[in-house]
Order: C-alpha cells, then structure tokens, then sequence
C-alpha cells in the first residue's frame, strides 16, 4: 500500500489491490502542491473530513472525470449529492466496511461550511483501516483528550496530523497529540501553505524523536510505502 502526501491536507493512499482514495484534495489553488487535479487519473473513493475550500478543493473538479464515490459525514454527503455525486452517508462514532477496508469517523475540533456558505455538519477526523494497517488522518482539530481513547481503542500505525497553528493544533500540541494516541508513525501534515500556518516540520519531527516516537516528514508530492 502507498500513501502520497501532495501537502496541506491532501494525500492519497492506493492500496494493493488497486483502489485509489483521495482525502481532502484541494489541489489547483493549493499552492504549496506540486501536482494539480489534471494530473489525478483514477480515484475510486474521495474522503472528506470537512467542507473548508481547502478540503474539499477540487473534489468535484476531480470527480467530473473520475466518478468516485464520496465518503463524508451526513451533510457533507448530502451536499455532494445535491450536486450530483453519489455519496455514502456516515457520522462520527460509525464505521462501515467498504470494498477496500474500513472507514470510522472521529471527532474533530473545528468548523465545517461549504465555500458557498452551506452547513456541512460536523468536522471529523477518520480512521482508515486498510490491508492490516490503520491509518489516522485526524483532520483539522485542535488538542483534544479523547484522543487517548481512539489510540487506546486502536492501534495505530500512522498519524496524519496538523501543525501548522493558527486554524489547528501547533507543533507543541501536536507533539502531545502524538503521546495521547501512540501511534507508530507521525507524519505532520497542513503547515507552510500560507504564512499564517508557517511551520517547521523539522522541528516537530525533532519534538517527536525526543518522545521516542517516529516521525516521517514528507516532501511535498512525495510517496511511500506504508
């Protein structure tokens, strides 16, 4: 399995057996990534943890051509239905077994309002249980105790998660979020897109190690197996 980090939120994990998921694709205006939606041939799934414009993105853009199925809290997924795309309803707290493995939203700290200002529900974070690994991209979201129940509740091999301040949690509170949950890896996520979310990757990733935890930090566009 791979998990590609295009930056900010957006990464996609292709699994073994062929399925390509998106989460929170903002691309085209994104501009710290080096790949645009042009660029994006196949998607299957398109996971979204909320309606910012810097999630969902070219969401759509993308599935005009690729006709995946969105996967999103119940008004977000209703949203992108009344604009045409299937969807498949969800909330936080439920999970659902999908043709690649398993999806469970979390709670997240945060906001959630389409770009043409429509309530989108809840914000989320989720928890991706795919080929034996379990994946948790936490969304945008401040610090939050309960995320020593999802990391006691699940064993988690990676930690997507934000450092970037400002809008999320900042590099100190992330660096307590990775204690709380436990995971194997962090990989720091939604830093440097724009001045007021400027953030050294580096120095998280050094915060990290002196928890004696392992943290990967990714290039922008860059891949790797997990």
């Amino acid at each position: 399995m791979k998990l590609r980090y295009f930056s900010h939120s957006a990464c996609q994990i292709t699994t073994n057996s062929g399925k390509v998921i998106l989460i929170d694709p903002f691309l085209d205006d994104n501009p710290t990534s080096p790949v645009k939606s042009n660029e994006i041939k196949r998607v299957d799934y398109i996971v979204l943890t909320h309606a910012h414009g810097d999630h969902i993105g070219d969401a759509f853009k993308i599935a005009d051509r690729t006709e995946p199925i969105f996967i999103c809290v119940n008004e977000l997924a209703n949203y992108c239905a009344s604009n045409g795309y299937t969807a498949h309803n969800m909330h936080i707290g439920g999970a659902y077994n999908f043709d690649f493995g398993k999806i469970k939203f979390t709670i997240a700290h945060h906001g959630s309002q389409t770009p043409d200002g429509q309530y989108a529900g809840e914000p989320a974070g989720v928890l991706l249980t795919i080929e034996g690994k379990i994946i948790y991209h936490t969304g945008d979201t401040g610090l939050f105790l309960d995320m020593k129940l999802i990391g006691e509740l699940n064993n988690i091999d990676y930690m997507l998660l934000p450092i970037g301040d400002n809008f999320t949690m900042g590099i100190d509170d992330a660096v307590k979020a990775v204690e709380f949950v436990n995971p194997k890896v962090a990989i720091p996520i939604h830093y440097s897109t724009w001045p007021p979310i400027q953030a050294d990757p580096n120095e998280f990733k050094q915060k990290v190690d002196n928890i004696g935890k392992e943290c990967i930090v990714m290039d922008f566009g860059a891949e790797i197996e997990i």
